[in-house]
């Protein structure tokens, strides 16, 4: 039976919402790049360090080198991998490179090359993050390590990994082994802040719990804490008797009740602790 979406937002009203998304984050990253990348000449991996590079040899408008790679790498991954990357992502891909010629005459923040890798990684992760919250991409060297990944078989992170480091270390011979050392900060503070993004600050724990009082744990997790405890089947590997096992996903604050529950009903439980990045579900996001 098919379920109503409780996200309670109109369809129509959604897309429009997604279409922002990826306005914003394209306008985010476009900034961030002016701002912190560019003057620094740092090379972060895709186009955009493309362009950096290319700008620093022979003064080409980075604007003007990413449309160039974008536009027909969008084409191609239509022709080749015969998807449909959805009117979003060419909104993206077109949009992105107009805010960086619109902004190219803005002052830099900083000089700096560790502020700019770091500010400047924190700012195109932010952007991208909010991009794929949109469902989009902004295409790029994503659509050509796809490309790779279909004819080659490698798989897409290592595509993804040849074509940035490619860029990196083209930008450690062009400039110097430093802006190389300072584009992998950024690219590395990038990824980092668009997992924060489409995940999240709240983390949350998973616990295991092993224990031969079962009822007793089962109804202080449902009663005390009030969270909802799974019963998994489970054989001891030395006795080859049953024994179930309780797992409990709660919040960071509750976590440490959790473990006093579970410590004063059987001291002698065995509990296995574990982060959950994202949880969907009754109590926790919507999915």
């Amino acid at each position: 039976m098919n379920r109503k979406k409780t996200s309670g937002v109109h369809p129509k009203i959604e897309v429009f919402l997604e279409y922002i998304y990826v306005l914003i984050g394209s306008a985010i990253v476009a900034i961030a790049f002016n701002l912190f990348l560019l003057p620094n000449q740092i090379a972060s991996g895709g186009v955009s360090g493309i362009s950096t590079i290319l700008y620093s040899l022979f003064g080409f408008e980075p604007a003007i080198v990413q449309w160039t790679f974008n536009i027909p790498l969008f084409i191609a991954g239509v022709l080749l991998l015969g998807k449909n990357f959805g009117v979003k992502t060419l909104v993206g891909t077109i949009f992105l490179p107009l805010v960086v010629f619109f902004t190219n005459e803005y002052e830099p923040w900083t000089n700096d090359p560790l502020l700019g890798a770091l500010f400047g990684g924190i700012g195109v992760g932010l952007g991208l993050g909010i991009v794929f919250r949109g469902k989009a991409s902004t295409g790029g060297t994503d659509l050509a390590a796809q490309i790779i990944n279909k004819y080659t078989g490698l798989t897409l992170g290592t595509c993804v990994a040849i074509i940035d480091g490619l860029i990196v270390l083209s930008a450690a011979i062009v400039f110097d082994i430093e802006r190389g050392l300072y584009a992998l900060i950024a690219l590395y503070v990038t990824t980092k802040t668009i997992d924060l993004v489409q995940i999240g600050l709240g983390r949350s724990k998973m616990a295991m719990i092993i224990t031969n009082q079962q009822a007793e744990v089962r109804e202080g997790i449902l009663n005390k804490i009030d969270r909802g405890v799974t019963k998994l089947s489970a054989y001891g590997g030395y006795t080859d008797h049953e024994r179930p096992i309780l797992m409990c996903v709660v919040d960071q604050t509750e976590f440490t009740k959790l473990k006093q529950l579970v410590k004063t009903i059987d001291p002698s439980a065995f509990v296995i602790v574990m982060d959950a990045s994202e949880v969907l579900g009754e109590g926790f996001k919507r999915a």
